[in-house]
């Protein structure tokens, strides 16, 4: 296994400058996702820790050895691409093997050896004597990732393998990638631009944007406590709604509603995504977070006592497993997830409440995080709790 670190390490492409001095480690056999908009560096990232990229500036060790200038061969990785990369007059087996004996000191036999443990492994014992122009994507995808394994690297680096796929292969092809870094612990570095693999495949997972790091954590605490309002919006599927309000003696106050503020348990600052106390005693202009899913109708909690919020619906979106309402608060914009037979029409206005513990400030001008309601010092039992709903 492996460990790779990134120091200070930049790219510039005339003045266009991609990556811009980031910082990060990646642990022995860790399976780390890299995620973030288009053009927001992390393709350039992985080709600079694949060599295909000359960096700028910074350094990049592999288990301490400093690889910076070092040749792609020479580095012991293997890349898997979007597009497979796989040579179409070619056998499967043959794109597989294809320069073992220029990359490596493999006696033929080692190298059959090889396949026919990959092949099990990716279950692709039958696709070895067919070409490419043979296969379904997901079976192509099988065979790029079979070639990278027979190499045994010291670390896998995946640009954006499954993004080719339809949408059910997609998830089929997920739980392999899963299984297969279960049983190789291979150290993995994986890019892609969709928050869903990100949060299933990732043990962490760093958000890119305008090539800098935001925030790098657990799936869950990327979702629970996001450092800044970008790493809210990405992180999650629909978006956490964002509304404007005034904080004034710890409530956030909205043209169409007041809401109080918990108070946080234990101070923010020393939460390790670096959301500091909240000054909730002082008026000042902030961004309020709230993800649909903690938005409740009438009928969905009994009487808590909590203030309730009205929200005209304008459109309903039906997704089968719920029901996401598309609406206004006030002047505002708001998403709201409800069960999915809920009996309610565009153009009806209704009165929803909220989960007290998950409501979340920004920084109106730099947007980044200062107050999660939660306790930032979950115990595992209530992280698991919060996933299951």
């Amino acid at each position: 296994m492996t460990t790779v670190t990134l120091q200070n390490l930049r790219k510039e492409f005339g003045d266009v400058v991609a990556v811009k001095g980031i910082d990060l480690e990646i642990e022995d056999g860790e399976f780390l996702v890299i995620v973030g908009p288009s053009g927001c560096g992390k393709s350039t990232t992985l080709r600079l820790l694949a060599g295909l990229e000359a960096t700028t500036g910074g350094r990049i060790e592999m288990d301490e050895r400093d690889v910076t200038g070092v040749e792609p061969k020479d580095r012991n990785v293997a890349m898997v691409f979007q597009n497979y990369a796989l040579y179409p007059h070619m056998t499967g087996r043959r794109n597989i093997t294809f320069g073992m004996k220029s990359s490596g000191d493999f006696t033929d036999e080692e190298i059959e050896r090889r396949v026919e443990d990959a092949a099990e492994t990716l279950d692709i014992v039958d696709l070895l004597d067919r070409k490419p122009e043979a296969m379904s994507g997901g079976e192509r995808q099988r065979v790029a990732l079979g070639r990278a394994i027979v190499r045994d690297p010291d670390a896998f680096l995946m640009d954006e393998p499954l993004s080719n796929l339809d949408a059910k292969l997609r998830i089929q092809m997920r739980a392999e990638l899963a299984r297969l870094h279960s049983a190789l612990e291979t150290t993995t570095v994986y890019v892609t631009h969709d928050q869903t693999e990100a949060m299933t495949l990732g043990e962490r997972v760093v958000v890119m944007n305008d090539g800098q790091i935001m925030q790098v954590d657990e799936p869950q605490a990327l979702y629970d406590f996001p450092a800044n309002r970008f790493v809210a919006e990405f992180i999650g599927d629909p978006a956490m709604n964002m509304i404007p309000v005034d904080i004034e003696d710890g409530r956030a106050v909205h043209d169409a509603f007041t809401l109080p503020l918990p108070s946080v348990d234990e101070p923010a600052s020393t939460d390790r995504n670096g959301a500091g106390d909240a000054p909730l005693g002082d008026t000042q202009r902030a961004v309020l977070g709230i993800r649909p899913e903690d938005f409740h109708l009438p009928d969905a909690r009994s009487d808590d006592g909590l203030p309730r919020i009205d929200a005209e619906v304008n459109v309903r979106e039906p997704l089968g497993d719920s029901l996401l309402l598309h609406c206004s608060i006030g002047a505002t914009s708001c998403n709201i997830q409800a069960a999915p037979r809920t009996a309610v029409r565009a153009g009806e206005t209704v009165s929803v409440t909220y989960d007290p513990a998950r409501l979340h400030l920004f920084d109106a001008e730099t947007g980044d995080a200062f107050y999660h309601s939660e306790s930032h010092h979950s115990t595992d039992e209530q992280v698991l709790s919060r996933a299951s709903k």
